[in-house]
C-alpha cells in the first residue's frame, strides 16, 4: 500500500504548469500539481480504494491530492462529521462539483441536503442543489410531490443566489424536468417563468445551459431510444 508521502511525491512528478494555469482558470486556488483526471484515474487503478488514505490525502489540503481522495474514499464508510468536515473545506467550484459527486454516492446526501441548500455559504448551498440533481436522477422511489416543493423553491430564489449556487439550482431544476412527463411541465413552466439565469463562468468556455432547450432535448432523445 501506497502511503500519503509516496502518493503525493507520484502527484508531484505528474503534474504540468499548462494543467495548473487551466486549474487556476477555473477558479482553484492554493497548492496544487496540476495533475490531469486521465493521469488520476490511472493511479486510483493502482491504489484501489483506500477510505483511510482518502482521509489523509484530503488534509493535506492539495488540490490534487484531494481530486484523487473523492475517487478512492469509500461512499459507505462516509459519515456525517466527515462530509461536514470536507463541506466545510470547500473554496472553488471543481473541488464542489467532485464532492457533490462523491456524496451522491453515499446514503448520507438526502438527509443533509436541506441544511446545506440553506446555507449562506456559496459552496455548501451549490453541494445541496447538486444532491437534489442526483437524487432526481437516481432515485425513483420519491414521489413527484416530493420534487415540487423544489421547483417552487427554485423558481422563487434562483435570482436571489449566488453565482454558483445559481449554476446548481438550474441544473437540478433541469435533472427533475428529465425526470417524467410531469415533471418535465412543471419545470418547463418555471423555467419559463424564471427566464434566463446569469451565471460568471470567469475565465472560461463554460456556459449556463437554457432549462428549457435542455429539458425538451433530453427527453426527445429518450422518447427517440424507445
Amino acid at each position: 500500500m501506497m502511503s500519503v508521502e509516496e502518493v503525493m511525491q507520484t502527484l508531484e512528478s505528474l503534474g504540468t504548469e499548462q494543467a495548473c494555469k487551466t486549474y487556476k482558470r477555473h477558479g482553484v486556488k492554493g497548492s496544487l500539481f496540476g495533475v490531469s483526471y486521465a493521469d488520476q484515474k490511472k493511479l486510483t487503478k493502482k491504489i484501489k480504494m483506500n477510505h483511510s488514505l482518502a482521509q489523509e490525502l484530503w488534509d493535506t489540503g492539495n488540490h490534487d491530492a484531494r481530486v484523487l481522495a473523492l475517487m478512492i474514499a469509500d461512499p459507505k464508510q462516509a459519515t456525517g462529521a466527515l462530509l461536514d468536515h470536507w463541506i466545510g473545506d470547500l473554496n472553488d467550484y471543481v473541488m464542489t462539483d467532485g464532492l457533490s459527486g462523491y456524496i451522491g454516492q453515499t446514503t448520507l446526501g438526502r438527509e443533509k441536503m436541506d441544511a446545506w441548500m440553506r446555507s449562506e455559504g456559496e459552496w455548501i448551498s451549490t453541494v445541496g442543489w447538486h444532491i437534489l440533481g442526483t437524487l432526481a436522477r437516481t432515485d425513483q422511489a420519491l414521489p413527484d410531490s416530493y420534487f415540487e416543493a423544489y421547483i417552487s423553491t427554485i423558481e422563487h430564489n434562483i435570482h436571489g443566489s449566488k453565482n454558483r449556487t445559481r449554476f446548481a439550482m438550474n441544473n437540478a431544476l433541469i435533472s427533475m424536468g428529465m425526470r417524467n412527463a410531469t415533471l418535465e411541465q412543471k419545470a418547463i413552466d418555471a423555467a419559463n417563468r424564471i427566464g434566463k439565469v446569469i451565471v460568471d463562468h470567469g475565465d472560461t468556455n463554460c456556459k449556463t445551459p437554457d432549462a428549457v432547450s435542455y429539458i425538451k432535448k433530453a427527453n426527445d432523445r429518450k422518447v427517440e431510444k424507445v
